[in-house]
């Protein structure tokens, strides 16, 4: 605790404001969110950030979970969801995201055996993204869903993901541009071909040398510093700013989170002054 609170009074004095559509994947704070939930709270409203994304209530209800984030002026805005939810229990999504009064539900991740993925699943997930987003929709929400770099293996004249951001009908997508840098495509590209596709991002960095692949699997440790990494953060953040695109979440997934996160503020906090 007493090392929470130094590291928020930290912050308080070296970190600037930010744009409010930088914002937040709570995943960032798993580790810290076990041992106390306040403080990682604390930590965040003194990040200056406002706008979060997250899905759960580290074991409080969902009342006193949502006292503790209006007393630090932080709102859930997109919630995580389940592809097994979204396929079989939509309703359950749907209220979920209600109760965080959230605008966005994105989905990270879709099972499938071991490292296979191709056609069959694209289609599947697909299918299962437009019906349940045509549901969410109804309800006031958008579907987002967030490759992971299993998506972007050959296909035709392009990618799978060309596949599915095609016949994207009733969904949208949220870019994490480590996860697409890793699986061997140019997230600034994407955002160019897909304008419209495109409704959330997540920000996070890649560690100089790392080398991608297809499984949408690298060690965590390899999250650095936003514009520290091989990732094209500063094209990307600027492009995103053209497109309008409501919220950039930054997403790291490191054990020196607490540390990294205040300087990847600092980075973006100058790009907004350029």
């Amino acid at each position: 605790m007493k090392k929470m609170v130094a590291i928020v009074l930290f912050a308080m004095l070296i970190v600037p404001m930010t744009a409010q559509e930088v914002g937040l994947q709570l995943y960032s704070l798993r580790n810290q969110f076990k041992q106390d939930v306040t403080g990682s709270l604390d930590a965040i409203q003194s990040w200056g950030i406002t706008k979060l994304e997250g899905g759960g209530t580290y074991g409080m209800s969902m009342e006193d979970f949502q006292k503790e984030l209006a007393t630090r002026k932080l709102s859930v805005v997109s919630v995580g969801a389940g592809f097994e939810d979204l396929e079989k229990d939509p309703q359950k999504v749907i209220d979920n995201a209600k109760a965080f009064g959230a605008k966005y539900v994105m989905c990270a991740w879709v099972p499938h055996d071991d490292n296979k993925w191709d056609l069959e699943e694209t289609q599947h997930a697909t299918k299962v993204f437009n019906t349940a987003g045509k549901l969410l929709k109804a309800n006031g929400l958008v579907l987002a869903y967030h490759p992971h770099g299993y998506e972007f293996r050959p296909y035709k004249n392009g990618t799978l993901f060309d596949y599915m951001a095609e016949n994207a009908t009733d969904f949208t997508f949220e870019l994490d541009v480590f996860w697409a840098h890793h699986g061997g495509a140019d997230p600034l590209a994407l955002m160019k071909k897909y304008p419209k596709k495109m409704t959330l991002m997540h920000l996070k960095d890649m560690k100089h040398g790392v080398q991608g692949n297809n499984t949408g699997h690298e060690d965590v440790e390899t999250n650095v510093v936003l514009g520290k990494g091989q990732v094209d953060i500063r094209g990307v953040v600027l492009e995103a700013k053209r497109l309008g695109i409501e919220y950039m979440f930054i997403e790291d997934e490191s054990s020196r989170v607490v540390e990294q996160v205040p300087q990847s503020l600092k980075f973006l906090d100058g790009l907004n002054k350029m």
